[in-house]
């Protein structure tokens, strides 16, 4: 796991370079210098409770000034519209974490990585932090395509309660 991480640093380190563009196009468009726009987009991480948060807002805001408010409505904006890389791969360790269990099952055999790719790309949130991807499948919310049952995508029916 720890290699084929490493081997796709670049691919999942992406999400950087496409906030870096757009937290420089939010500089240019406000005409105020990369360093506090990148400022404003650290502050986000920061609970609004904390005394450091506000510390830091009222640095931002005196550097600033009325450009400010503008400034942090779109480093918000792109912070959200922008999927962060940890929580992707956390979300994927989470469900890898049986894996080698089912790999013994599988007798060493490479197919069933085709299999569990397919089966975690077309499955369905069940429960999720973000309300639009709810009851979506990965494929679903990275196209926007709704799609058939992964079951019936592999030529199955889904699966059916018992009927007493």
């Amino acid at each position: 796991m720890r290699v084929a991480l490493q081997n796709q640093r670049d691919d999942l380190l992406a999400f950087v370079g496409v906030l870096d563009d757009k937290l420089a196009a939010i500089a240019r468009a406000a005409a105020v210098p990369d360093y506090l726009v990148r400022a404003t987009c650290l502050l986000h991480r920061k609970p609004d409770t904390s005394g450091a948060f506000w510390q830091g807002w009222n640095r931002l805001h005196a550097a600033m000034g009325r450009k400010f408010y503008r400034v942090w409505s779109a480093v918000s904006r792109a912070m959200q519209s922008t999927p962060r890389s940890s929580s992707l791969v956390e979300n994927l360790n989470s469900r890898l974490r049986n894996c080698p269990t089912l790999r013994r099952h599988l007798n060493g055999s490479r197919a069933w990585l085709g299999l569990l790719q397919f089966f975690l790309n077309h499955r369905r949130f069940m429960r999720s932090r973000c309300s639009e991807r709810l009851g979506k499948s990965p494929r679903e919310a990275m196209t926007g395509q709704d799609h058939s049952h992964w079951l019936t995508l592999l030529g199955l029916r889904p699966l059916q309660p018992r009927q007493t």
